[in-house]
């Protein structure tokens, strides 16, 4: 394929920055669609910004005009009514996006789903809504626009909102209660996360293929929490709540501001998220360990703190 201009659904979140920008070191034309184009005056820089509502046909139609391919990358951990709900983001909006594209004439779509989203069982519903919509995206845009889905494991980066909430939670004085400690994970970095997009974007063998995205070493939670309490200079007393406390603190913690721990995320938590294939080497890239990437990352963060400390004691 010969692909030039691409679209950014979701384009100013976390991933979507990191991969506008990797995109445009690679020579892409790029376009990111947002409701709030005022808001990403920094992407301009790599992008052109448009403004459009991708639950509106029309709209996201005449922002996808011109463009050889998208990537569709809108998604919510936890849902708030029906406007921001899992099946209204992850199901439906996939189906105006796919609509859209045929409209457009756009052939090349990549999609973000999840780990185990094509898990029928368990009773996630950002699992269940995920895999349904990453199968709607397959389906629906047959025979005319080649697909490509990828399910990662937890993204961490710079400015990611893994490593940094911990990292927050761990500076609040006094012990730390965790839910599902035994949990498992296998953390992948953004850089891996985005070159594995970018070399899949031409590659004709990946049309209609999924990918797992994962790190290269697997952990508990409860590891990474204290990993993660290492790198920052934390002495933290960690608390390991048993099932019961957990669902407890899922049921109390969804109606603190930002939702920081729901019962649906409980529900997540219960499937191993864990790669059954390694999608990264399928797509020539070699997994970032945390312990490399991920503790540069946050002894900056560790730096960055004490720094900001200093100066307020010095404001005094």
């Amino acid at each position: 394929m010969n692909i030039q201009r691409i679209a950014l659904i979701g384009g100013s979140g976390f991933v979507g920055r990191h991969l506008t920008r990797h995109l445009h070191n690679r020579g892409y034309q790029c376009r990111v669609i947002t409701r709030h184009p005022h808001r990403h005056a920094a992407l301009r820089t790599v992008a052109e910004v448009v403004g459009a509502n991708p639950f509106a046909r029309d709209e996201l139609i005449t922002a996808l005009k011109g463009c050889n391919a998208a990537i569709h990358l809108t998604g919510i951990l936890n849902s708030s009514g029906k406007r921001n709900s899992f099946r209204r983001v992850h199901v439906e909006l996939v189906e105006n996006v796919v609509a859209a594209c045929l409209d457009a004439k756009v052939t090349r779509l990549l999609h973000m789903s999840a780990l185990n989203a094509d898990q029928a069982s368990g009773g996630s519903q950002y699992l269940r809504s995920k895999g349904e919509g990453e199968n709607r995206a397959h389906t629906l845009g047959k025979p005319n626009i080649a697909v490509t889905s990828f399910r990662p494991s937890v993204i961490f980066g710079p400015d990611d909102s893994f490593l940094n909430r911990f990292a927050a939670l761990l500076r609040i004085p006094g012990p730390l209660p965790l839910a599902c400690p035994d949990a498992k994970l296998s953390p992948v970095y953004i850089d891996d996360v985005v070159d594995a997009f970018a070399n899949a974007l031409e590659m004709r063998e990946t049309f209609g293929r999924h990918y797992e995205l994962c790190g290269p070493k697997v952990y508990t939670l409860e590891k990474l929490v204290r990993f993660i309490a290492e790198r920052t200079g934390r002495r933290k007393i960690v608390i390991r709540l048993p099932d019961w406390a957990s669902r407890l603190q899922a049921s109390l913690l969804q109606y603190a501001p930002g939702k920081p721990f729901t019962p649906d995320n409980y529900l997540s938590l219960q499937t191993p998220n864990l790669c059954r294939q390694d999608g990264l080497a399928a797509l020539g890239v070699t997994a970032t360990s945390l312990e490399n990437a991920g503790a540069r990352i946050l002894e900056r963060l560790d730096r960055n703190q004490r720094r900001n400390a200093m100066r307020r004691l010095s404001q005094r």
